[in-house]
């Protein structure tokens, strides 16, 4: 029975350093082109990502660019600096983060994602059309560091 207990003891705290958490992906992330900032956190066991630094946040005029070419009329008016673009990411163990959607303002439309960690400064976003999962583009984010 000691020696168990002498086992546990050195397993134990060598678990935690090497265990994943859904929170690593938490964070300021500067997206592929370095155009924007997108701040993920986690809520409760989904993960959520918003805008919240542009680069150009303004059009040629001085106004905030504002989310155009959304298909819903109604949301057009909507700033496209603080806005939600990813949602419903959910962990699913070694780093990957599954069934997401991600929006892009840039062309109005909403694809499938799945987001990797691939280590703790580097994620790669996996977009693709809802209906065909296997085919798709992955975006390389960098992870804002101070």
């Amino acid at each position: 029975m000691k020696k168990i207990a002498l086992i546990l003891i050195f397993i134990f705290p060598f678990s935690f350093a090497f265990s994943q958490s859904i929170s690593d992906i938490e964070g300021e992330w500067y997206t592929q082109d370095k155009n924007a900032v997108v701040t993920i956190t986690v809520e409760g066991n989904i993960v959520y990502g918003t805008t919240t630094w542009m680069k150009d946040p303004n059009d040629e005029f001085g106004n905030p660019k504002l989310d155009e070419l959304n298909p819903d009329e109604e949301l057009r008016t909507r700033k496209r600096l603080g806005l939600r673009i990813m949602e419903g990411f959910i962990y699913n163990g070694n780093n990957v983060w599954e069934d997401g959607r991600i929006y892009k303002p840039d062309v109005g439309k909403t694809y499938g994602g799945t987001a990797t960690l691939i280590d703790d400064n580097t994620l790669d976003l996996k977009g693709y059309l809802l209906s065909l999962p296997f085919i798709g583009k992955t975006s390389q984010w960098t992870r804002k560091v101070e």
